[in-house]
């Protein structure tokens, strides 16, 4: 691993003329982790899973650039925190060989590029139906930054979901010759994901936006107990009849379980997953200061579409969007339905 500055590059013909090794040798395999920068502890994990698959022989090439098509506000562009010498320190420390770092007039010459990649309907659920046109911009940028850097693999956060569901999406309609790879989301011990916006809440809004990752946990973990009473009932554990039986015995807490198990909904249910993180959020919403909930959905990770209530297997993402202050935060969790406790 490189305990060094990453070296840095701001023009596409250096990056294209950085070929460390023997000369003459084959270029070894290259992974990308494009961020905007104010790169943390989610940002290094990245680049160290980066670095432990393509090995010490290959290279990790960082991006950074605070890309203007993203933003729908000119204030939220230039209050986007700005670090790149701290970025140059934490991406060598993590194994990033550059931090490529281009201007804007070199990502977008002669100005906003007038052809841009669109989202799509993906584009338009969640993320997307509350910040108009940030996928278009997004996946333009993304797929700029593929060209230039001519990556191997790439790798995204999942925290990310949805940006990484249409990446993915763009790489397949469009045949980018690149492996995506989602990396899980880094968090802080008490929970909260890692993110370059929680450095604007104060002790008191970090605290409410705690509310977030409680309420993804507190669904995961209904969804987990659902699943295991329902298994108990498939395996013949308990029945009506032996609940009233228990509860003419008087063993009230014993018939309590058993009717419990046999009225377990197959695999959770969407909907027992949904209420359990909206109670959180709600709580939350009367706190000081108060989280303003955006969205709180529980998706297909292909589409992002509702998944419905009547669900009982397959994959889905539990996604949230909130401000606590002036800071709007996201996080997620994946699920699965049907899994075997």
């Amino acid at each position: 691993m490189n305990e060094s500055a990453a070296t840095l590059l701001r023009t596409a013909a250096e990056l294209a003329a950085y070929a460390p090794g023997a000369p003459g040798a084959p270029r070894p395999e290259r992974a990308v982790v494009m961020t905007m920068g104010a790169l943390h502890e989610g940002h290094a994990s990245l680049i160290r899973h980066a670095r432990a698959v393509v090995g010490p022989a290959g290279q990790v090439v960082v991006t950074v650039f605070v890309n203007p098509l993203q933003f729908g506000e000119a204030a939220d562009l230039d209050r986007y925190p700005r670090t790149l010498d701290a970025d140059l320190a934490l991406a060598g420390a993590a194994g990033g060989d550059v931090v490529f770092a281009p201007s804007g007039d070199e990502v977008y010459p002669g100005g906003e590029p007038q052809v841009r990649i669109s989202a799509g309907p993906m584009g338009g659920r969640l993320e997307g139906a509350s910040r108009p046109g940030h996928f278009d911009g997004m996946l333009t940028v993304v797929a700029k930054l593929l060209h230039l850097t001519r990556p191997d693999l790439a790798f995204y956060g999942q925290k990310d979901a949805q940006q990484l569901a249409l990446i993915r999406r763009m790489v397949r309609d469009l045949n980018f010759p690149v492996e995506i790879v989602g990396v899980e989301t880094a968090r802080e011990p008490d929970g909260l994901a890692l993110s370059s916006r929680n450095r604007f809440l104060d002790a008191h809004e970090r605290h409410t936006a705690l509310a977030l990752s409680r309420a993804l946990f507190a669904a995961r973990d209904r969804l987990a107990a659902q699943q295991a009473l329902h298994a108990r009932a498939l395996a013949g554990g308990a029945n009506e009849d032996r609940a009233a039986g228990l509860n003419r015995l008087g063993e009230a807490r014993l018939a309590a379980d058993a009717q419990a198990v046999a009225r377990a909904v197959p695999d959770g249910g969407p909907a027992a997953v949904r209420a359990a993180a909206r109670a959180v959020l709600e709580d939350a919403e009367s706190a000081q200061p108060p989280l303003a909930l955006d969205y709180v959905a529980l998706v297909d990770p292909a589409d992002f579409t509702e998944i419905p209530d009547d669900r009982t297997s397959g994959d889905a993402v539990l996604a949230v969007a909130a401000r606590v202050g002036a800071t709007r935060l996201i996080d997620n969790i994946p699920l699965t339905f049907g899994a075997t406790p």
